[in-house]
């Protein structure tokens, strides 16, 4: 077996373990309701079992990096795939300190299901080892991802505690406006991560059944000379096409559910990179999540966080409070470090020019000032409790949009990042 092969399989062990650790974090939070022994003496039996099992997953995901580092002959965060496996991994690693500082188990409960929506998020993307381009040939590869990804994931286990600490004190009960108006914006919240769950299986779904459409599509530039130039490209999608690309006709598409032809053109003025397809993703990924978040209300027969809210009863909701700040002040300096003073050394030395206004250093630099105020509002101005929680739950918002967004999304000089 070569190095490879035995790294994409620690991948999977990884992913796995990661799963069954959520379940014993679940089962260390549902079951006290139906044990006959006392709620901590619940969670301090199947606490400890559900921290080594995510142990064990964090060594798996060590050995996927380090076997494809060798393997590879170069170090893993170079693609989307790449680089979202790092972030899940170096996630892991903060809940595990965070973890291992305030003994709080049940924190696992919601940053396990974070690392494994991250880890199955990176599957989406094309696995194989690609040829670094040679804006990526640098040891400021190194040094500049992971220390920026280091204190994103430090981010991410505030935001998993911000968004416990919502769930813990927002009362579903309430009916004045200001609980409803906060029942509705942590119900969104749970929405959205829906979404992405579905996202992703809506993806494996199709690419596991093999799903194939083809378009050929025409497109028109005007250069500085006004000469009119055309170009066909070809455009395949993975999901049936509800969008098809502006100006394109059908090559090939696979009957789905009766559909054998798209259902809408692109509008004309989505002219981003692979614009259609990211367009139909989006809706596929919409509708599905609804699909899901429904049929998740009709079993619960009330609001999902209505439904959680009870799971939280018992939590120290100030020593929550505080494991979120503390998470994302120790995540502040290493991302100050690591997304823009080594991403301005990175970028003179590859560019000759500390600074530009590509779109993936600008949004890197709204996230700094974003939680640059985050801890100017909590030191200063004293916003603890829930106005801190919905800063962190936000403030990962702007984190997820810089890495996925921007890539995906967006065009610039870091582009690369999304092949």
């Amino acid at each position: 077996m070569s190095l490879l092969d035995f790294s994409s399989d620690a991948f999977i062990v990884a992913f796995f373990l990661y799963c069954f650790g959520f379940l014993f974090y679940g089962v260390a939070a549902l079951g006290k309701k139906w044990s006959k022994r006392s709620p901590e003496e619940h969670i301090r039996r199947w606490g400890p079992i559900a921290y080594i099992v995510s142990v064990l997953g964090f060594l798996a995901h060590l050995a996927f990096f380090f076997t494809r580092w060798a393997g590879g002959g170069h170090i893993p965060t170079s693609n989307m795939y790449e680089f979202m496996s790092f972030l899940a991994m170096a996630i892991m690693a903060a809940f595990l300190i965070v973890n291992a500082i305030y003994r709080k188990p049940l924190l696992g409960l919601f940053a396990l299901p974070l690392v494994v929506i991250i880890v199955a998020y990176a599957a989406v993307f094309p696995q194989e080892v690609q040829p670094l381009i040679p804006a990526l040939q640098s040891y400021w590869l190194k040094i500049h991802v992971t220390t920026a990804a280091s204190g994103e994931a430090f981010f991410a286990v505030g935001f998993a505690a911000g968004l416990m600490y919502l769930l813990r004190t927002v009362d579903f009960a309430r009916t004045d406006v200001k609980s409803r108006r906060e029942q509705r914006w942590v119900e969104f919240t749970l929405y959205v991560i829906i979404v992405i769950i579905a996202f992703i299986s809506t993806v494996f779904a199709f690419r596991g059944a093999g799903y194939e459409a083809s378009f050929k599509q025409e497109t028109v530039s005007i250069d500085a000379s006004g000469v009119e130039n055309s170009s066909v490209n070809s455009v395949e999608y993975s999901l049936p096409p509800i969008f098809k690309p502006y100006n394109s006709q059908v090559v090939s598409i696979d009957s789905f559910l009766g559909m054998d032809q798209p259902l809408f053109e692109t509008p004309h003025w989505m002219k981003g990179v692979d614009a259609a397809r990211k367009l139909n993703t989006i809706t596929w990924s919409i509708i599905n999540g609804s699909i899901l978040y429904g049929i998740l209300r009709l079993l619960l027969r009330r609001r999902i966080g209505a439904a959680i809210h009870p799971l939280m009863d018992g939590i120290d909701e100030d020593d929550i409070d505080e494991i979120s700040y503390r998470a994302i002040a120790i995540g502040y300096p290493i991302f100050t470090l690591g997304a823009l003073i080594f991403a301005m050394i990175w970028a003179y030395i590859a560019w000759s020019r500390f600074w530009g206004w590509d779109p993936k250093e600008v949004w890197a630099l709204i996230t700094w000032l974003y939680y640059t105020a985050y801890l100017h509002l909590r030191l200063s101005r004293g916003w603890h409790g829930s106005k801190s929680a919905w800063l962190a739950v936000i403030g990962f918002v702007v984190v997820m949009f810089t890495l996925i967004g921007v890539n995906l999304v967006l065009v610039g000089l870091h582009s690369y990042a999304g092949v």
